[in-house]
């Protein structure tokens, strides 16, 4: 590891990931089996290969290999995994991944400089409000990096208002984790039962799972929403089980930074090709310093933009914006193309609306439609034109809005058995 390679020069962080990439080649062609499998069948000289600049020269992984290909991707015996953890299945089957003991020493490292970016220091109090089961490689990353900090951990796991304020109100933590669409729930929990929310012990948010800035790094209606009420700092983080890494701003809030120690990114287009600086592309990741199941050129499906300019904290490693949408969740309605990320904000920009989940399904000519299920404090004709009013101005989309009652939203939205609220709930076939 090297965590001072954030402030070198871009052209030594090249020179750093060249060396960290022809490593994992010679890993992956020893230990493998799907991967040297890959380089045989199409004829890749993996020596041919002398860094970042030649990746095009490598074919790319896909979430559909993995599902297929799973175990083949296991670098080491399964006698030396110590946790398994598997993603999500938002997109599909759920993938397995094995990390060793060397693997979760990575992954605390990575969360302990991902922390002390956002000023979490020893002895600092966290309260964690993400599960923590459930094989969510999150949760426990999460408590490894706190742990290696030195910071004391709450493990309070998500949900429930009352619980979270009741440990906040004993414990005092500084620091939260936490999905920051449930901050609005904390809030009105709060302000229900007299808590005085702007004078308690949190002055900080880790936040996880959904967007806060725009495509121009400009804060949110989610984040506005939030900050007008409750005066804390909200950091923004992007990361992924198969990225076993994160992009955590720092004090600019400009970005996620990358980690050069841990990952090599590229953001490409729909023919496979670099896009430039601050336009949209897929996000494909190569992982570094990975034992059990590092992967090469692996096709997140993640639609951001990267910033490479300096940033004004001293990094020099360039940052990710937020995932504007997923590439197979792009929706094309009515002569228009977006990412839900989008529709989630304008919603977001409603205090009347309690909860809402999208419904995307095809028609059977083949196009896509939207309807927008949502349950509100007040339920009336006016909030549904000024919504469909506000899609129009801002995606120029009219989707259908309609009405659901709150206990029959809550259980479409909150299954027990997803790790992950269900905002959007895709009908089409993929």
């Amino acid at each position: 590891m090297n965590p001072n390679i954030e402030q070198a020069s871009i052209e030594e962080i090249t020179s750093f990931q060249d060396e960290k990439l022809r490593t994992v080649l010679n890993y992956l062609n020893t230990h493998s089996s799907y991967y040297r499998r890959l380089f045989k069948t199409e004829a890749i000289n993996i020596q041919s290969i002398h860094g970042i600049r030649d990746l095009p020269l490598l074919p790319t992984t896909s979430k559909e290999q993995l599902q297929q290909f799973n175990w083949d991707f296991l670098c080491v015996p399964q006698d030396q995994i110590i946790d398994y953890s598997t993603t999500s299945g938002t997109l599909g089957t759920p993938v397995v991944f094995g990390l060793t003991d060397a693997d979760l020493e990575r992954l605390a490292y990575n969360e302990m400089i991902s922390f002390q970016r956002v000023g979490i220091q020893k002895g600092d109090r966290v309260q964690i409000m993400t599960t923590l089961d459930r094989r969510f490689m999150a949760g426990l990353a999460y408590f490894l990096g706190l742990r290696k900090i030195g910071a004391g951990i709450l493990r309070i796991g998500a949900g429930i208002p009352q619980m979270q304020w009741d440990s906040i109100q004993q414990f005092r933590p500084k620091f939260l984790v936490v999905v920051p669409s449930f901050l609005l729930k904390m809030i009105a929990y709060a302000e229900d039962h007299n808590i005085d929310y702007n004078n308690s012990s949190v002055k900080v948010a880790i936040c996880i799972g959904e967007n806060l800035r725009t495509a121009e790094l400009k804060d949110n209606e989610l984040a506005k929403r939030i900050q007008e009420k409750w005066n804390i700092t909200l950091y923004s983080t992007y990361a992924s089980t198969e990225m076993s890494s994160a992009f955590t701003e720092c004090e600019a809030f400009n970005g996620g930074h990358q980690h050069p120690e841990l990952i090599i990114t590229e953001i490409l287009d729909n023919d496979g090709n670099a896009v430039p600086d601050g336009q949209l592309g897929e996000l494909v990741v190569t992982t570094l310093g990975i034992q059990a199941m590092p992967l090469l050129r692996y096709k997140t499906g993640d639609m951001v933009r990267r910033h490479a300019a300096p940033c004004t904290c001293g990094r020099n490693s360039y940052r990710l914006g937020p995932v504007e949408g997923r590439k197979q969740q792009m929706i094309k309605y009515k002569g228009t193309t977006l990412f839900p990320p989008a529709m989630f904000d304008v919603l977001a920009s409603y205090e009347e609306i309690e909860h809402y989940q999208i419904e995307i399904s095809s028609t059977v000519i083949g196009t896509d439609d939207i309807r927008i299920l949502i349950s509100a404090k007040q339920e009336n004709a006016t909030l549904l034109k000024e919504i469909k009013d506000s899609f129009q101005a801002k995606l120029r989309v009219i989707p259908i809005v309609e009405f659901e009652r709150e206990e029959i939203l809550i259980s479409k939205i909150y299954n027990p058995l997803n790790r992950k609220p269900t905002y959007l709930l895709d009908k089409r076939e993929q």
